[in-house]
């Protein structure tokens, strides 16, 4: 297996597996939130350590450490998010009727600490990888963060799949932001731009004047990034996106008897075109 070969298998592996782990642990009782956001939050201060550690270092190894580093400190916002501790000011649904800016502010302000969170890390990483070598921690974390927001605003707007078994019932507020719609505008060209920055990446990667380091590298980044562009096409496709985390959801709280003592159930906005014919991309 070649050294690309491997650093695929091995983003794609952690992606599922990482993934699949935070929301095992948001499955859990309540009351092992502390313990999995202490325990995460020491494997985030390692992580931005073992980048401090491989930003002069130009090896396969250190684009390995760096790619793992960023993930960790990902995977701790992530996990801070589902566990409803660092979310935004507003916690409650979206009103029915409401749209335009006032629904897009409200829905800022759901994930408003979240999202602040989310700049500030990435800051902190540039700030550490300033002018380095080793820059796969950066490119690692700017991929996931800018996926991450097209795919929240492509919810946002409206699409197939709104994965709703993801969130947990303390962020089942959060639905009443999502729309379902065949598509919206900015899907083809959230994924048009991916494609072609995808593309770029790899014919980097095989370009055979590339150090090793720097091939596994781009490897790396571009395996995360073309996860990004799958995870988009699961919003719009007829294809279970749950599949894949069955183990980690199944059996979730409230999946079966309901929603949590004081939430409340949440109708989701639904376009009624979904049942007559509209124009494309309307």
């Amino acid at each position: 297996m070649t050294d690309a070969s491997l650093a695929i298998v091995f983003a794609v592996f952690i992606w599922w597996f990482s993934t699949g782990l935070v929301l095992l642990l948001d499955n859990l009782p309540r009351g092992t939130f502390r313990w999995s956001l202490v325990l995460s939050s020491v494997l985030a201060v390692a992580a931005l350590a073992g980048l401090a550690g491989t930003v002069s270092q130009t090896s396969p190894a250190a684009a390995y450490c760096a790619f793992t580093c960023a993930l960790l400190i990902w995977g701790w916002h992530e996990l801070s998010f589902l566990t409803g501790w660092i979310t935004g000011p507003r916690k409650l649904a979206s009103p029915p009727g409401v749209a335009g800016w006032p629904r897009l502010r409200q829905a800022l302000a759901a994930i408003l600490w979240h999202e602040i969170g989310l700049l500030a890390a990435g800051a902190v990483i540039v700030a550490i990888t300033w002018g380095q070598p080793n820059q796969v921690g950066t490119w690692t974390f700017l991929v996931l963060w800018v996926m991450r927001a097209s795919a929240k605003i492509n919810l946002f707007l409206g699409v197939r799949n709104l994965s709703e078994e993801f969130l947990p019932p303390h962020l089942a507020y959060l639905q009443s932001f999502f729309r379902r719609r065949p598509i919206n505008l900015l899907f083809p060209v959230s994924v048009t731009v991916a494609t072609v920055a995808l593309t770029l990446l790899v014919m980097r990667a095989i370009d055979p004047s590339v150090a090793p380091g720097e091939a596994v590298g781009l490897a790396l980044v571009a395996t995360m990034l073309a996860l990004g562009i799958l995870e988009h096409w699961l919003l719009v496709l007829p294809i279970p996106s749950t599949a894949l985390w069955r183990w980690a959801i199944r059996g979730r709280r409230g999946s079966s008897s309901g929603p949590e003592p004081g939430a409340s159930r949440v109708r989701l906005p639904v376009e009624p075109a979904l049942d007559a014919p509209r124009p494309p991309f309307h």
